[in-house]
């Protein structure tokens, strides 16, 4: 068995913005397992200032895995266990070099082309009039669960962005979920969730900064709107340190990100913990491409989360990887009748 790993650059079709800044280009790595005539592939992606494997040994890693990939599977995933998204690479590429087919991993209706993944549409940050647009448009395609992100501009101008959604549609029409990504400050918090639950929303992500448990712990206890936790379940690598975080800030919700937290066991991990403690949860891709996206999703599809869940579209970058992967309506599927486009990944 050998590994190899090449970098990939997807190019925005357009800067994103988010709370940390705006994006015009995502790293993600592929790696390819070879064996007996047979490959497998995964996609180690990172977010730069978010991903706890940002690290300048991140490429070392990926050769170092390389020259070890005939080691023990155990002793790999433990060496791995602080680098999340390569951890999820290895995962993805050796469930694909076991399969029939290296890009259907997990075969179910929906990678039979049977069934669809309910998703929420994304509002990206900008100016007002553009998400105004994006908002349009999504409800136009048929979107009944929109998630925004917030924490960029004003907050009155967001606030008046909602309430435009909130006055043209019911919370029965319309679902909304609202991520902070950490940009509210721990004082003020509390009053701005307030005022974002007269609005009728579903929930709000991450609204202040990780790493802040009692403050966060305190904010769970006396908001008047779901809180759900993102960023917190980063860089927490042990099962004890998991289930105290979920024990002692008791969240509404938990939002999983396989690229971020250690791929499918990661994830399972987490959602053992979080339904022994009677809290919710959605699973979320995190500007992977349509490699890491497609893996993703055959998983959720299987964990039958009846929740809109977080996945991309694949429709945000120049370069993607053509893919079975297509949008319909409020859906996420997988058509068998669409070949993969492989020239791009060296597969």
């Amino acid at each position: 068995m050998k590994a190899t790993y090449h970098k990939h650059i997807l190019n925005f079709k357009r800067p994103s913005g988010t709370s940390r800044g705006v994006l015009t280009t995502k790293e993600t790595w592929y790696i390819i397992i070879e064996k007996e005539g047979k490959k497998g592939i995964g996609e180690c992606g990172i977010l730069r200032g978010l991903s706890i494997d940002d690290r300048p040994d991140y490429e070392e890693k990926l050769q170092w895995l390389c020259t070890h990939i005939e080691d023990d599977i155990n002793s790999l995933f433990t060496e791995l266990k602080e680098f999340p998204s390569i951890l999820f690479g290895l995962e993805m590429a050796l469930q694909s070099l076991d399969s029939k087919d290296p890009f259907v991993l997990f075969p179910s209706h929906f990678t039979d082309g049977k069934a669809g993944i309910p998703i929420n549409g994304l509002i990206w940050m900008g100016e007002k009039s553009f998400m105004k647009e994006q908002i349009k448009e999504k409800i136009k395609q048929g979107f009944s669960c929109i998630k925004l992100k917030i924490g960029a501009i004003d907050f009155d101008a967001e606030m008046e962005l909602l309430q435009y959604i909130r006055k043209e549609f019911s919370a029965k029409e319309i679902e909304l979920r609202v991520d902070a990504n950490g940009a509210f400050q721990p004082e003020d918090a509390l009053e701005k969730l307030k005022r974002l639950s007269d609005l009728s929303l579903h929930s709000i992500e991450q609204p202040i900064r990780q790493g802040q448990y009692k403050e966060m712990a305190k904010l769970c206890k006396e908001t008047p709107l779901p809180i759900a936790l993102d960023e917190e379940l980063i860089g927490v690598f042990n099962t004890s340190d998991k289930e105290n975080l979920i024990e002692e800030i008791k969240p509404q919700y938990i939002i999983l990100k396989p690229s971020l937290i250690g791929g499918f066991q990661g994830a399972k991990e987490w959602v053992n913990i979080a339904e022994k403690n009677q809290i919710g949860w959605w699973i979320t891709s995190a500007l992977e491409s349509n490699i890491g996206l497609n893996a993703i999703a055959q998983f959720t599809y299987l964990q039958n989360n009846p929740m809109p869940q977080g996945l991309g579209t694949g429709s945000l970058f120049t370069n993607n990887i053509e893919s079975p992967l297509q949008v319909k309506g409020e859906n996420l599927n997988y058509n068998p009748q669409i070949t993969w486009e492989t020239q791009q990944i060296k597969f």
